[in-house]
């Protein structure tokens, strides 16, 4: 099937293919509506926040606006305001002018540059494939910035997050919200650990790996990658739905996974204690949020690429997974009780140079 214009400037493109479909929204460059149908079950697995569509307050940076789905962000966090861009950057707020929509696959260019890079997106979804390819090239520029994927999961019965082996897990020098008029945390900051099981929390140990671990909390953690070229990959298990949302990466171009916590633990508008149940996996370079001892840039000048795989598929076992790996064709994802399923993918995309 084509992709296709689904609306104006504010709308978006349809990304579809048998069994899988997505809209890129031009505005941002989100990704929404992803969904995947497999075992003859629809899955839909990413986060919309509850006040799209509503009068908000002014001086909001654009993506919260219209905060769902995955996008990406560069240079990351509030390191945007060094590009004289909102939070997150221009990719994740500015707009994006598309070159190609052939079946199946998009391609667009951000309006604006990135400390004088510029921003290519490539999306595309294959025919019996659970999963979304996507590509973010920056051309040019100079400097190191942090920058991501940032995709948001919903999560409203829970979910096990299980991710690829890491060197370190650590919070930032201060919370989210460190002002208790305006929010919580249950995590310590800073604090670090060599594993995710027992976390330094606010009070007592915090397992990371279980969502949520408080009953209203922001919190943000950084997972660190060990050197190397190998194979980046984050499960997220929803058992009462019985699926698992699948992200596939390479450890040079996504040298951390950040882990966002965002479960009614803000007060003020337009967050109102309201926007719970949502997990964000952010994975790609951290720059200074990581800490001078660990931080880890994207270094710009040439051509500097980050790709991703994202889909979903039907889990019904509700299994941690402990083990993906990449065949010829194919990925082989593998619980903890014995639970496999071999997924149809394109593992070589995360090595295609074009």
């Amino acid at each position: 099937m084509d992709a296709g214009v689904t609306g104006g400037r504010d709308m978006g493109l349809m990304l579809t293919a048998e069994g899988t479909g997505a809209v890129l929204q031009q505005d941002c460059g989100l990704l929404a509506g992803f969904t995947v149908t497999d075992q003859g079950r629809a899955i839909t697995p990413m986060h919309r926040a509850p006040w799209i569509g509503q009068d908000l307050p002014p001086g909001l940076p654009p993506h919260q606006r219209v905060l769902e789905g995955d996008f990406f962000c560069a240079p990351f966090g509030a390191q945007a305001a060094g590009d004289g861009a909102p939070l997150h950057g221009w990719p994740a707020n500015g707009h994006w002018g598309v070159t190609r929509a052939d079946p199946g696959c998009i391609e667009a260019v951000l309006d604006r540059t990135v400390m004088g890079a510029r921003v290519t997106k490539t999306l595309a979804v294959r025919d019996g494939h659970p999963f979304v390819y996507q590509r973010h090239v920056l051309t040019g520029g100079a400097g190191r910035i942090g920058a991501a994927n940032h995709a948001m999961l919903s999560l409203p019965n829970g979910a096990l997050i299980c991710l690829s082996p890491k060197a370190q897990f650590r919070t930032p020098s201060g919370a989210p919200e460190p002002d208790p008029s305006r929010g919580r945390s249950a995590l310590r900051y800073p604090a670090s650990s060599a594993g995710p099981g027992a976390f330094p929390g606010a009070d007592g140990p915090v397992d990371l790996t279980r969502y949520p671990f408080g009953p209203a909390h922001e919190d943000f953690v950084v997972a660190l990658e060990s050197p190397g070229d190998h194979l980046v990959w984050a499960a997220v298990v929803r058992p009462v739905e019985g699926d698992c949302w699948l992200s596939l990466s390479r450890a040079d171009e996504t040298p951390a996974t950040m882990l966002w916590h965002s479960n009614g633990g803000r007060d003020y508008a337009p967050w109102s204690g309201r926007h719970r149940h949502c997990l964000g996996i952010e994975q790609g370079f951290p720059g200074a949020i990581a800490g001078e001892d660990a931080r880890r840039d994207l270094v710009l000048g040439g051509r500097a690429v980050i790709r991703h795989v994202t889909g979903a598929f039907r889990w019904p076992s509700g299994q941690r997974v402990i083990a993906v790996t990449a065949g010829d064709g194919c990925v082989t994802v593998t619980g903890e009780g014995g639970a496999v399923r071999e997924l149809p993918c394109d593992p070589g995309h995360l090595r295609d140079e074009s």
